[in-house]
């Protein structure tokens, strides 16, 4: 019998009736409190005193020690989930930002330039982030540019080459 046989043959009967943990894996639980002599007795491995010896205790969640915790030390103003009130983490808005000279490169004279045609240039990942045309670099090329925000020298160089830049 071949060793792909036997593997089959061993496969075939694998059932609850028959698995086990692999060897090593499993341990015995620590019994403390019983004794001196077992290692873990009269203060069960918790030590002397202290928020942790007692029953139910341990810290919280974002404690610190009594240093000010974070969420206390990070600014806030009024209102539960305004942008301007909390203008950090998940509320923080963010535009993806595309220069000029990128623009020159990958579309030709007269093209439409919109969040779509960029995705397609393989320029942005996706439409679901504003995007912004920034300034740096040169354009020689007319293209009318379709964005969420443009910088005021991105503007002035689309328009110097002859191009429109429109805000979505």
């Amino acid at each position: 019998m071949s060793e792909e046989e036997k593997g089959a043959e061993q496969a075939q009967y694998i059932g609850l009736h028959n698995l086990k943990p692999e060897p090593g894996s499993k341990h015995a639980r620590r019994r403390v409190g019983r004794g001196h002599g077992s290692g873990h007795g009269k203060t069960s491995g918790r030590g002397h005193k202290g928020f942790n010896s007692r029953a139910g205790g341990g810290v919280r969640p974002g404690y610190e020690g009594g240093q000010m915790p974070l969420y206390m030390r990070v600014s806030k103003l009024r209102g539960p989930n305004k942008k301007m009130s909390m203008p950090f983490g998940p509320f923080r808005t963010h535009t993806t930002g595309v220069n000029v000279f990128r623009l020159a490169e990958k579309f030709d004279a007269g093209a439409e330039v919109t969040p779509e045609a960029l995705v397609e240039k393989g320029i942005i990942k996706n439409t679901k982030i504003p995007v912004k045309i920034l300034g740096n670099g040169e354009i020689t090329v007319s293209l009318t540019v379709k964005a969420n925000g443009f910088s005021k020298s991105a503007r002035e160089k689309i328009e110097a080459a002859g191009g429109k830049a429109e805000v979505i």
